[in-house]
């Protein structure tokens, strides 16, 4: 077991900066004897390809995996720095432990570092104790310093059982035992040396620290006791992890099976979640319907919109910080709303004679977004929360009065609305609003993507059944599959409890994980890289984990303004993200306008059915003054670093070879080498036509959300056909083995950036299918690599080929 003493220990530390603090810890383990004087850099170069922050003002820097061979011995320094440093932006650190390890000896210290994180109160007293001996006791023995983690008796029957696994009882591992143990009634206890833990919450099982030929002691009491105990050992005398091949085990995403009834929705945003219901009121508007200064009203009107601009603006600096700039967009977009001059007009019109510019101006919005609510196109539809929720901001200036209905409470609950406006959910937190349901909306309103960026989880479209709820009653709300269970049993909410517990503990290891690749049990490696659409995305992808960028959506530098990019704007950008990559690749999306994306100063056509219409390549194709400028950006920055190139909505021959020769003309006229080229599989002739198309392109990108509606003629935002859009149909995932059995056959290789790659049973399906790469949206990174890390490629192979087999996507989930 590695060892700290003392002298590995220095207190009341002051520093400047990170590299400083870093430099502390390095300097004490070089002192030990621990390291070479040169892996203090390495320590610090570490800092650029990963964070070390622990959470709780903890951090553990150590150095690049390829500078192992300075590491002399494994060990550990603590350096307490009372004031904090900055370790990055919004992370203070108080307590740096320095890592030097040249085999997993250091384990159990970053076991007892989870218990201590779970510990506010022992972390304080680390950070201000003046005795080194009470660090070193609270790291080395973990519960020993906490009297409140008392030692609970032995249960009956015990067997004491050695665990041989190479890595001890880690996720995968620990996720087995649970699972086997939780199939008996008995009550079952696990013991290592002084600790215990419940032998069915793998929460308590992970904390125990258990090292490979650790012993441990389990216990139980009950019925079924002795049958426990005799499959318990037999499970760990297998190697435990070998036991999880058949069949797979999602333990980064608990499942909820629950026998109480529930109300069906639309999953809008993932995770789970218990509190209390409570119904959501806005607050009444009230006003005259008539004034007799229609110039005074006019000006009203200004100053009202005037100051729904300054909030709109501050809304979207602060979804900027919490969700990111794509999705505060969302708030760009209402202000250029508020910009309209013909907005502006038609509401003067509406003043005369007599009229109030309140009245004037709902009757205006309201016209509005009933047009659009009216539309065949569902996206289209839903954009009229958008034009109400606008609408709302400005009435609220031009009211006479205010009518507040009671404020959200002070305690944590599962809010029941009619519907929320995106204005509504920004200003939600995770620890007030535990959830949300929704009697309408949709899973791709504006109002699901804000949620789905603040982990708020969310159903949608659950019917006025939810308008009978009564306030107060305990629910749980099931994010994942779009449940809301207004009466769960005790039972029930027991099994939520553990459940949420669970993904909580998986999600902190996912989370510390985040760097290592995604190497199967067996070997072979998935490359899990990131969806972006912004340019500060870049380098948040290699903050989450992200091996590059597998699709940026170039939309970002066309829409929410008046005229399009420069060529020197679209550079600039592609440049800086090249450049925060920093030699990881960047696959470049060419602009994919159309469909569900309208930019007014293009002045396209309207269309009865966008989605089948002019958008993607087809529009570049007829617009080269757009394509042009567009691809000279994207061969300019891809000199700067590892760039490549895709088309989308590739249908037939003639699309791909427009594009490349497109591209080939603007390359011969700049002067520059060649870049990898693929293109986008998201429509059926592209699956089916998949060995035409293999020899003209370098790779595939399978998008699965417009496959999955072009193949099951289902549009994938449409509120009630939405669940049946499943991108883990069969018909799916036989086109997907399509493409890869065609791209393999000329040896080129094939990525998934849509939806399903982001599912952790998606991506195992795809891995097993043979993908490359899966390219996903920035919070699921850590969680698709680790469920990929839990398996074996021969394992995800069979489980691929049995979902080839089956008829409905119900049937594969079942899998």
């Amino acid at each position: 077991m590695v060892s700290l003493s003392l002298e590995d220990v220095r207190l009341m530390t002051s520093v400047r900066d990170k590299a400083e603090a870093i430099r502390q810890a390095g300097q004490l383990l070089v002192a030990s004897g621990h390291i070479h004087p040169s892996y203090i850099d390495s320590m610090i170069a570490r800092e650029t390809q990963a964070n070390t922050f622990l959470g709780n003002g903890i951090a553990i820097p150590h150095g690049l995996p390829e500078d192992r061979e300075l590491i002399l011995k494994t060990g550990i320094s603590v350096t307490q720095i009372p004031h904090g440093v900055v370790w990055n932006p919004g992370e203070i650190v108080h307590l740096v432990v320095g890592i030097a390890a040249k085999s997993d000896e250091h384990l159990q210290i970053l076991a007892n570092l989870t218990q201590v994180l779970a510990d506010p109160v022992a972390v304080s007293q680390l950070v201000q104790t003046d005795n080194p001996q009470e660090i070193v006791d609270r790291l080395t023995r973990g519960v020993s310093a906490t009297p409140s983690d008392s030692v609970v008796s032995d249960l009956g029957q015990a067997v004491d059982l050695v665990i041989t696994n190479a890595h001890g009882l880690h996720a995968r591992p620990a996720a087995v035992f649970v699972d086997r143990a939780k199939s008996f009634q008995a009550e079952i206890r696990v013991r290592r040396g002084d600790q215990s833990a419940n032998g069915k919450s793998l929460m308590a099982l992970l904390q125990l620290g258990v090292k490979q030929n650790d012993t441990i002691h389990v216990s139980a009491r009950g019925g079924d006791a002795g049958e426990a105990l005799a499959v318990l050992q037999a499970e760990v005398a297998d190697g435990l992890a070998e036991a999880a091949a058949d069949p797979i085990t999602s333990v980064s995403q608990s499942i909820l099976t629950l026998a109480s009834e529930a109300i069906a929705g639309v999953p809008a945003s993932p995770g789970i979640a218990l509190a209390p219901l409570y119904h959501y009121q806005r607050k009444r508007l009230v006003f005259s319907d008539t004034a007799t200064d229609i110039q005074a009203e006019a000006e009203k009107l200004t100053r009202a919109i005037a100051t729904a601009q300054g909030d709109l603006n501050q809304l979207y600096q602060t979804v900027s910080v919490r969700a990111g700039r794509s999705k505060a967009a969302i708030f760009q977009a209402h202000r250029e709303f508020l910009d309209d001059p013909d907005l502006r007009s038609a509401v003067i019109d509406h003043l005369k004679p007599n009229r109030s510019a309140a009245w004037a101006w709902q009757q205006v919005i309201e016209s509005r977004a009933s047009a659009l609510a009216a539309m065949a196109d569902p996206i289209l539809s839903g954009r009229a929360v958008d034009v109400r929720d606008v609408g709302q901001r400005v009435l609220m200036q031009l009211a006479d009065r205010v009518e507040s209905t009671a404020a959200l409470p002070d305690y944590p609950v599962i809010l029941i609305a009619d519907d929320l406006t995106p204005s509504d959910t920004a200003g939600f937190t995770p620890d007030q609003i535990r959830g949300f349901c929704t009697v309408k909306g949709g899973a791709t309103s504006h109002t699901a993507i804000i949620a789905r960026s603040l982990n708020i989880p969310a159903v949608v479209g659950a019917g006025v059944a939810l308008q009978q709820l009564t306030q107060g009653q305990t629910a749980v709300l099931d994010g994942d599959r779009g449940c809301l269970y207004p009466t769960p049993t005790e039972a029930d909410l027991a099994a939520t409890r553990q459940a949420i517990g669970e993904r909580q503990a998986l999600q902190d290891v996912e989370q510390r994980d985040r760097f290592q690749p995604a190497i199967t049990r067996d070997g072979h490696r998935i490359e899990v890289v990131a969806n972006i659409g912004s340019t500060a995305e870049a380098a948040q992808a290699i903050a989450a984990g992200g091996e590059g960028v597998g699709l940026l959506r170039t939309e970002f530098l066309f829409l929410q303004r008046t005229t399009p990019p420069t060529e020197a704007e679209q550079f600039a950008a592609l440049q800086e993200m090249v450049r925060a990559l920093d030699g990881l690749p960047l696959i470049v999306r060419t602009l994919d306008i159309g469909g569900d994306k309208d930019v007014p100063y293009l002045h396209l056509l309207p269309e009865a059915n966008p989605f089948l219409g002019v958008r993607g390549v087809r529009l570049c194709l007829q617009r080269p003054d757009l394509f042009e400028p567009h691809l000279r950006a994207i061969l300019r920055a891809a000199q700067q670093g590892y760039l490549r190139v895709m088309f989308p909505m590739i249908a037939t021959l003639d699309d791909i070879r427009g594009a490349k020769a497109a591209l080939e003309s603007v390359r011969i006229s700049l002067d520059v080498p060649p870049i990898e080229i693929g293109m986008m599989v998201e429509v059926p002739s592209a699956v089916l036509m998949a060995e035409a198309f293999a020899p003209e392109v370098d790779f595939f990108s399978v998008g699965t959300n417009d496959l999955t509606q072009y193949l099951l003629a289902m549009d994938r935002g449409h509120p009630t056909l939405a669940k049946q859009a499943d991108g883990l149909h069969p018909v799916v995932l036989r086109a997907i083995a399509q493409t890869v059995q065609a791209a393999k056959t000329a040896d080129k290789w094939v990525g998934v950036c849509g939806g399903i790659a982001a599912d952790p049973l998606g991506a195992i399906l795809l891995a097993g299918l043979g993908v490359n790469e899966l390219s996903v949206s920035l919070p699921r990174i850590p969680t698709v690599k680790a469920q990929l890390r839990r398996q074996t490629f021969k394992q995800m192979q069979r489980l691929a080929q049995k979902a080839l087999q089956c008829h409905t996507a119900e049937e594969v989930r079942r899998l």
